[in-house]
């Protein structure tokens, strides 16, 4: 599965989408986006090459078409909160802990769909309103041509090499962004999180609106050092041609490098245009014949009874070997996530004028 390319700066295709993504988000969208006879998805980048894989069938068997619109995880649940009154969308796939906001806020129609059976408790809501799609590990990225050193420790960015060269997505609109913040607030505590962030914000470029443009500029030796997650940064070096090499970090020198399980989930919006074709969707991709095609793509499947094999399957087992998984407690994190936000943009972006919201890589 070769994402196409775009002229000689390997865009892939998957990518371009995003822009196309992103005029549905902001009502710049042809009608038919949201026709009477479709199932429309909200989903977080990442994942385009397994729809690409697996929704033709469902299209095919069902006779209805399957609109996506993909975009940053906190902007798909933005825009179905600004629907709230009148959906337009029927599935949301997105990162905790925005799935979670999405639940709590009301968006979201509890369904109990047969295939959540073999997904462990702690990775799916108690009401079923939602599931753990595809497990993931949230991670980082470099540009190993032009990275010879890989970076080990999170002081490692603050060197002067650095500088200049590193994004990281905006917390406010992208679950790998707010990762940054769970992560080094769980290593360092809270306010030596923050206090880092601002020595690190001296290096950054620039902040993107979502995570999935962040590997294209490092292919393209923009920047040097992003965030991402391991499932995205994989598929898109074996599959879209781009030069990434997923990067964990530890806390201080002599420590394990450290991460957390930040899973796509999958979820039924309450009121949607079409929810019995919306509920036939979220049966598929629970299914044992999609879920088998997760590690295809480099995820590990959300269903403990479908086994993550494969040469792919390796490749995601030795990039995650040693790394040290530490729990997240989700709901401390949904109390944080505002002050959170506002701290970030108050005290770490504050008044340097620093774009906050890139949503392409420049021509």
């Amino acid at each position: 599965m070769k994402r196409n390319r775009l002229g000689a700066v390997h865009i892939p295709a998957a990518r371009i989408a995003l822009a196309v993504a992103g005029a549905v988000m902001t009502g710049l969208a042809p009608v038919s986006a949201f026709a009477a006879d479709a199932v429309v998805l909200y989903t977080a980048d990442g994942l385009e090459n397994l729809y690409k894989d697996v929704l033709p069938a469902f299209e095919k068997k069902e006779g209805v078409k399957v609109n996506i619109v993909t975009a940053g995880s906190g902007e798909v649940v933005n825009r179905a909160t600004v629907e709230k009154d009148s959906p337009k969308a029927d599935v949301l796939v997105t990162l905790p802990p925005f799935i979670q906001q999405a639940s709590q806020s009301g968006l979201l129609q509890p369904y109990a769909s047969a295939n959540y059976a073999n997904v462990p408790a702690i990775a799916k809501a108690p009401d079923a309103s939602w599931a753990t799609f595809v497990n993931n590990y949230f991670s980082f990225a470099i540009n190993p041509e032009v990275t010879k050193n890989t970076p080990k420790t999170f002081a490692d960015l603050l060197h002067p090499d650095y500088g200049g060269r590193i994004a990281y997505s905006n917390p406010a609109t992208a679950g790998d962004g707010m990762a940054v913040i769970i992560l080094t607030s769980a290593l360092m505590g809270e306010d030596n999180a923050f206090s880092y962030l601002r020595d690190l914000e001296k290096h950054a470029k620039f902040h993107t609106k979502g995570t999935g443009y962040l590997d294209v500029l490092l292919s393209r030796n923009e920047i040097a050092f992003a965030n991402g997650d391991l499932q995205m940064d994989l598929d898109d070096a074996a599959n879209g041609g781009l030069s990434l090499k997923p990067v964990f970090l530890s806390a201080k020198p002599g420590d394990a490098p450290t991460t957390f399980q930040l899973p796509y989930a999958i979820g039924l919006i309450k009121g949607g245009p079409n929810q019995t074709e919306g509920k036939k969707l979220v049966d598929y991709l629970m299914s044992k014949e999609v879920q088998a095609k997760v590690p295809d793509i480099y995820g590990i499947p959300g269903r403990t009874d479908v086994p993550l094999t494969g040469k792919n399957g390796d490749t995601v087992k030795q990039a995650i070997a040693g790394v040290k998984l530490i729990p997240v407690d989700w709901n401390h994190v949904m109390d944080k996530k505002a002050a959170w936000t506002t701290r970030w943009k108050n005290d770490v972006i504050g008044n340097s004028g620093k774009e906050t919201e890139v949503v392409k890589p420049k021509s």
